[in-house]
C-alpha cells in the first residue's frame, strides 16, 4: 500500500477517497478535503468493508482514508485491503482502539498512519501533508548511487555460535554506520531471533510469503517488512512449532529478488540446513560470513561448509569468523590447531563478551550497538567495512590461506592431534 509512487498512474487515480463509519467522522474530513482541493463527495460511508469492495473493481486513489471502527480484526482486514490496493496508494486509518501494539502492527503492515477518533483537525492536516510528501519521495533503491547491491549471508557452523547475533549486528552497522538501506531476512522460520534482537514483533509477513509465494511483489515487501529504523527493516517469523516448513524454496528466492529492488543491502540470517535444502539461496550472494567456535564439532562442520561453498558457490567470497573466543586455557582447540585442521586461516576473531551480550538483550539493541566503545569488538565494525568494500568492488575471490597444515587422508581428530604438544596426556 505504501509502495513507491508511480507518476505514470496519476492520471487514472483520484487524489483522495475516504470510507468512514459515521457522520461525525465524515463531517471532520470534508472541510479538510476542501482546504486541500479535494472533492468532499469522495468521503463515502461504509468503512473498511466498503473500501475493499469498491477498490476491488476500481482504481485506488493516491491517498486512501479508511475507518476501522466497525472492524473486529483490524490487522487482518488491513491485509485484505492490501490485496485490492494498487502500489503507490498511501493509506491512513482511524479507529477507536487506543492500543500501542495495534498501532505498531498497523504501521508494520504498510499503512502510513493511524489516527484515534474523534479526529483532530490539526492532526488530520499534518497527516495529509505528510502523506502528500511521501507520494513524491524517491524510491529507496534510487539512493544507491549506482553501487552494486550488497548481498550477504551469515551462517553458523553450529547452533549457538552466534550467527544471528552477527547478522543483526552487521545489519545495524550497514544501515547506521554506512547509511545504506538494509533488509534483514531471518530464515529461521520457527526460532528466528532477528526481530527479537531489535525489540520488534516479527509479524506474519514471512509465513504469508511461504504459504502464498504468488503474493510476493514490491507491495508485499513494503507491507511485510517490519521497520527497525529509517534505514533498517526486518522480515522474520515465529511460526508455530507444530507447523513444518512446507516449501520448495521459491518463496525465499522471490523475497531476495524483491528485497534487492527495494534495498541497498540484504543480510540473510541463513540456518546451515538451508544450504542443503535450498542451495539456490546463495546464487546471488556476494559474501558469506561463516561463524564458528574453537571446538572439535565446529571444526568438523567448518570443513564441510567450506567444502560446500567451494563446490556449490565458488563465486561467493567466504569470510571465516571465530566468535565468542575465550582465553587459551579455556579453549577446546587452540587457534593454530583449528586452522591446521580446516586448512585455512581464520579471518576475524571476536572475543567472548557476556556482559555486553546481556546488556544488548536487556536494551533490545543489536550487539554491535551495545558494544560501541569496546576496543575488543572493533573488528566487528571493520568486518562491515570489509563487506561493503568487497561488494562495491564486485570481488569474488575466496582463496585458501597459505601454509595451512594437515594432510589428506587423515581424520579430523588426527589432524588436530598432530598440531598438539606431545607431552602430557592426550
Amino acid at each position: 500500500m505504501n509502495a513507491p509512487f508511480n507518476p505514470n498512474r496519476t492520471g487514472h487515480r483520484e487524489p483522495f477517497v475516504a470510507f468512514v463509519c459515521d457522520e461525525g467522522t465524515a463531517e471532520a474530513l470534508r472541510p479538510i478535503a476542501v482546504e486541500l482541493g479535494w472533492s468532499p463527495e469522495k468521503v463515502n460511508k461504509g468503512g473498511l468493508r466498503n473500501a475493499v469492495q469498491t477498490l476491488s473493481v476500481s482504481a485506488s486513489p493516491n491517498i486512501l482514508f479508511v475507518d476501522l471502527s466497525e472492524s473486529g480484526d483490524p490487522l487482518n482486514d488491513i491485509n485484505a485491503l492490501a490485496e485490492v490496493c494498487e502500489p503507490g496508494t498511501v493509506v491512513i486509518a482511524s479507529g477507536q482502539v487506543n492500543d500501542v501494539r495495534l498501532y505498531r502492527d498497523l504501521l508494520a503492515s504498510g499503512i502510513h498512519d493511524y489516527l484515534l477518533k474523534p479526529l483532530n483537525p490539526d492532526a488530520l492536516r499534518d497527516t495529509f501533508a505528510q502523506a502528500q510528501a511521501s507520494l513524491h519521495a524517491p524510491k529507496l533503491a534510487d539512493t544507491s548511487n549506482d553501487r552494486p547491491h550488497c548481498a550477504l549471508a551469515v551462517i553458523g557452523t553450529r547452533g549457538g555460535a552466534g550467527a544471528s547475533t552477527l547478522a543483526t549486528s552487521l545489519s545495524w552497522l550497514l544501515s547506521d554506520k554506512h547509511a545504506r538501506t538494509t533488509a534483514l531476512l531471518d530464515l529461521d522460520i520457527h526460532f528466528g531471533t532477528g526481530a527479537l534482537a531489535l525489540d520488534l514483533e516479527p509479524g506474519r509477513g514471512l509465513t504469508d510469503a511461504i504459504e502464498n509465494p504468488s503474493r510476493i511483489d514490491g507491495l508485499f515487501i513494503e507491507r511485510a517488512m517490519v521497520k527497525a529504523s529509517d534505514h533498517l527493516a526486518v522480515l522474520s517469523a515465529e511460526a508455530p512449532i507444530n507447523s513444518p516448513l512446507m516449501t520448495d524454496g521459491a518463496a525465499f528466492y522471490q523475497l531476495q529478488e524483491e528485497i534487492r529492488s527495494a534495498f541497498e543491502c540484504t543480510v540473510i540470517d541463513l540456518p546451515r540446513n538451508m544450504l542443503v535444502n535450498y542451495p539456490h539461496l546463495i546464487t546471488d550472494v556476494q559474501v558469506a560470513v561463516v561463524v564458528t567456535e574453537f571446538t572439535l564439532a565446529a571444526a568438523r562442520d567448518t570443513i564441510r561448509i567450506l567444502s560446500w561453498f567451494k563446490s556449490n558457490a565458488p563465486q561467493t567470497q567466504v569470510i571465516l569468523v571465530a566468535n565468542k573466543v575465550q582465553p587459551a586455557q579455556m579453549l577446546e582447540i587452540n587457534r593454530k590447531d583449528f586452522e591446521g585442521s580446516i586448512e585455512r586461516k581464520i579471518d576475524l576473531v571476536l572475543p567472548f563478551e557476556p556482559k555486553i551480550a546481556a546488556q544488548a538483550a536487556k536494551l533490545g539493541k543489536p550487539f554491535a550497538e551495545a558494544a560501541k566503545g569496546a576496543k575488543s569488538l572493533a573488528p566487528l565494525a571493520e568486518l562491515a567495512s570489509r563487506i561493503t568494500a568487497i561488494t562495491d568492488a564486485g570481488e569474488h575471490d575466496d582463496k585458501p590461506a597459505k601454509g595451512a597444515k594437515g594432510g589428506k587422508g587423515t581424520s579430523l581428530l588426527d589432524k588436530i592431534k598432530a598440531g598438539m604438544p606431545k607431552k602430557g596426556k592426550k
